[in-house]
């Protein structure tokens, strides 16, 4: 008896099922998803558990409160201008989940395009589009990145299209590689002897086939991207007063270091947990989606 359409076979049951058994498997891998989750409930119900969230949002300022160090009333402690810390870290969560999702999807709208047609068509196309890939890649992502945000302006925005222009390269070139080593595949070949029309080999068959190595480089980077937005907010050149974006937070606080230490402390610990929780789920898609791992 036929299974319905709309019911999964249950081969994709059994993916699905192995693959949660390889997150498992591993405890960092777990640990990695684990926070990866508890960071996007923190970044959704910012509003609904800060404290004081007129201090992250509109600024509000409480000069009488200044630098109090963490207590039951302020847990983080505050900054110089007497805003809730913890408030201020708790909101830059969302502005550092966004800037990464942002950063990271502009830079896969650009590369994995182009990658995808140099790699498949090749000749001409794929001269020219590698050769302007690596003018790109031959200057550092920080560096590209800065001088693309000065050259934009200061701003959150801008500095989120910074970082994509820096990282896009990255994309095209593995993407290229990826569809190279598919595009003489036995099945490519059967869509064209058939006739089918080259955009719908290069969407329906290479594309479909080649995403699992990007989606992997994806979620490693997308640590990178936080803290090299952090470092662009740290120069003036991201995210600017009174937004509580972690990188902002540091570049205040390194001149209250002796004098306010957790100033420094939480922000920063925020983002190390942040980048380390996004490489070990990096690590674990990498192990998924491994053939030498998978042996189903």
């Amino acid at each position: 008896m036929a299974l319905p359409a709309n019911r999964p076979r249950p081969a994709v049951l059994e993916q699905i099922r192995y693959s949660g058994y390889l997150i498992t498997k591993n405890s960092l891998t777990t640990v990695g998803f684990g926070i990866v989750l508890v960071l996007l409930v923190i970044a959704l119900l910012a509003p609904v558990f800060v404290p004081h969230p007129e201090h992250a949002v509109l600024g509000t300022t409480n000069v009488a409160e200044a630098l109090r160090p963490p207590s039951g009333r302020y847990l983080f402690g505050t900054d110089e201008l007497g805003r809730d810390l913890f408030s201020r870290v708790i909101y830059g969560t969302r502005i550092s989940l966004q800037i990464g999702t942002l950063a990271v999807g502009l830079a896969l709208l650009i590369g994995v395009p182009l990658g995808l047609v140099a790699g498949y068509l090749g000749g001409f196309v794929d001269e020219v589009i590698m050769r302007v890939t690596d003018i790109f890649l031959s200057f550092p992502p920080l560096l590209l990145a800065i001088a693309v945000a000065a050259l934009l302006g200061r701003s959150l925005t801008n500095a989120m299209i910074a970082i994509a222009i820096a990282w896009w390269p990255w994309y095209t070139r593995l993407m290229r590689g990826t569809v190279i080593s598919l595009r003489e595949k036995p099945f490519v070949e059967a869509a064209r002897m058939m006739g089918t029309p080259a955009t719908r080999i290069m969407v329906r068959h290479v594309l479909v086939n080649s995403l699992s190595p990007v989606i992997v480089q994806a979620s490693l980077d997308f640590g990178s991207v936080i803290l090299t937005s952090a470092a662009l907010s740290f120069l003036g050149l991201g995210a600017q007063p009174p937004q509580p974006e972690w990188g902002l937070i540091l570049s205040t606080a390194r001149n209250y270091f002796l004098v306010a230490p957790w100033y420094s402390f939480f922000p920063g610990m925020a983002m190390v947990i942040t980048v380390l929780a996004f490489n070990l789920v990096g690590d674990g898609l990498r192990e998924i989606t491994d053939p030498k791992t998978r042996r189903l």
